[in-house]
């Protein structure tokens, strides 16, 4: 028996799939409000969110069979690691590091496709 959206996968055999776009869009946006509230109690929410989403976009982009990509997220999780801080005293320095890891994930995000379906285990 036939399924409803079979016919979606015929018209678009092709199509790439960005699996770890979601991820990396709310990473970015964590990270772009992080960088306005550096020295408040609440940064170490950020921390954890940061450090926890490169995490799951590392699992992502591995699943992908694309693990270089990895090597962009890595360091983003163990800067922004909460449980063992890296402490960076110039605010400036770790607000530029901010964009700069919002970057990283978008490039991320956009370049880690697949268009094999099966291709994620």
């Amino acid at each position: 028996m036939a399924g409803i959206f079979d016919h979606v996968s015929a018209t678009y055999p092709g199509r790439p799939r960005r699996v770890a776009l979601p991820a990396a869009i709310l990473a970015a946006m964590v990270l772009l409000v992080g960088a306005g509230i550096i020295d408040t109690e609440i940064f170490t929410v950020v921390r954890y969110v940061v450090s926890i989403l490169a995490l799951i976009c590392v699992v992502l982009v591995v699943q992908v069979r694309q693990w270089w990509w990895a090597i962009g997220l890595i360091p983003i999780a163990v800067l922004w690691n909460p449980v063992f801080p890296i402490a960076i005293d110039d605010t400036q320095l770790f607000a530029g590091l901010h964009y700069a890891a919002a970057l990283i994930f978008i490039a991320i995000g956009v370049g880690a496709r697949t268009t094999d379906s099966r291709s994620r285990g």
